[in-house]
């Protein structure tokens, strides 16, 4: 689960990270009203949206040479401006897609004097099974573009769960960041409360980026990204309070509610799989035979057949779904479950395209008569790369 930036902020500070004076505002006599509250001159007016690229984003509706999602103001007036033109618009960045997001909320944060800016994120590093701290004196960029270009720049730091964060720890943050005298004191005291807020709230990323130096030599958070794992959620009901289901896609909310594992993409062949690994088989054999898949779908292995026939109404509610693709492997799933899953969800919602259905394991006789018994126009499938072929050839006609 993800949360704006201005919750992300407030979360740290409650912790003891150091942030700017800002608040979240939903019009622009709002923004009138405590951008008169707030010092000044220097105000900073920013988009919330579930996406990174705020900056360099475009607002459809008002062309080209328009300023970004994030927008600096030296007035109350200058302020108000900038919030009539972006709030209600769609902001269009490299992570919301062609699309965008419309913007319904606004972030109005004092200006700060910035001297440097670093980068630092906290994740979870598979390959050593820890989190890691993953720090750049290269902040305000794209980390990916850091990673390929100058990787020498970024340093990555394990830390030991059991021991914690310590201070041989925050040194070594300190010299790879280049942090000195009042800089590095900060350091100090920063890095374990970030640490501390990832690992209590289970988040799944802390991206911190940029991290600044300011002039005084005094650290600050100046903008911050944060995710949360879904699975232990459960354990935090005062971060549940934070889901803005408006940044969600509808699909996606709807499958949660069943405990689908669902994510949508651009293409459109429909996928309904059982298990991670064979749902990502299933995307990559679709993309090897020249088309895209609309969707990631597990179903999981103890599906029943109202999950599957709810899984099936989620694919075919998407406009984008040219063709459905069902590929079930039965282990613990039973393949007569998802036979009856599907033929029950087409006689509910119709089927307007075409449909191809492998199953193999556990009681696949049982599945294959289910569907041939029902008056379901399936296109049949023996392995994997039997269906991939034959549902991009069924959506090309």
């Amino acid at each position: 689960m993800n949360i704006h930036e201005y919750q992300a902020k407030r979360l740290l500070h409650s912790y003891g990270a150091p942030i700017a004076g800002g608040v979240a505002i939903y019009s622009a006599e709002q923004a009138e009203e405590w951008a008169k509250k707030m010092p000044g001159p220097l105000y900073v007016v920013k988009s919330q949206i579930h996406a990174g690229g705020r900056g360099k984003g475009k607002f459809k509706e008002l062309g080209d040479d328009a300023a970004g999602g994030v927008r600096l103001a030296r007035s109350v007036e200058e302020v108000v401006q900038n919030v009539k033109e972006m709030l209600g618009n769609t902001l269009v960045t490299k992570q919301t897609g062609p699309e965008g997001k419309q913007v319904n909320r606004l972030y109005i944060e004092d200006g700060a004097d910035i001297d440097r800016e670093l980068y630092l994120s906290i994740l979870i590093d598979r390959t050593v099974g820890r989190p890691a701290f993953v720090v750049s004196t290269e902040g305000g960029m794209d980390i990916e573009a850091v990673a390929e270009e100058t990787p020498e720049k970024i340093f990555t730091l394990p830390i030991d769960p059991i021991k914690g964060m310590t201070d041989a720890d925050s040194r070594k943050l300190n010299r790879a960041l280049k942090l000195t005298k009042d800089a590095a004191k900060d350091g100090m005291e920063l890095f374990p409360i970030l640490y501390k807020a990832f690992t209590e709230k289970d988040m799944s990323l802390l991206e911190v980026n940029p991290l600044i130096v300011m002039k005084d030599g005094r650290l600050r958070v100046l903008d911050a990204k944060v995710s949360f794992d879904g699975n232990a959620l459960f354990r935090h009901d005062d971060i549940m309070a934070l889901r803005d289901l408006s940044e969600e896609d509808e699909k996606e909310i709807e499958a949660s509610k069943h405990d689908l594992a669902y994510v949508a993409l651009d293409g459109n062949i429909g996928c309904m799989v059982n298990g991670a690994g064979l749902a990502m088989a299933t995307m990559d054999i679709i993309k090897q035979y020249g088309e895209e898949p609309a969707n990631f779908l597990d179903v999981g292995g103890g599906a029943t057949t109202e999950k599957v026939t709810a899984a099936f109404k989620i694919i075919t509610a998407d406009p984008k779904v040219k063709g459905i693709l069902v590929n079930i492997f039965g282990g613990i799933m039973k393949c007569d479950v998802i036979a009856e899953g599907v033929v029950k969800a087409v006689k509910d919602v119709g089927l307007k395209v075409p449909l191809v259905v492998r199953l193999e394991g556990t009681n696949v006789e049982k599945g294959k008569q289910i569907i041939n018994d029902s008056d379901v126009d399936v296109i049949a499938a023996d392995d994997l790369d039997d269906a991939a072929q034959k549902i991009v050839k069924a959506i090309k006609g």
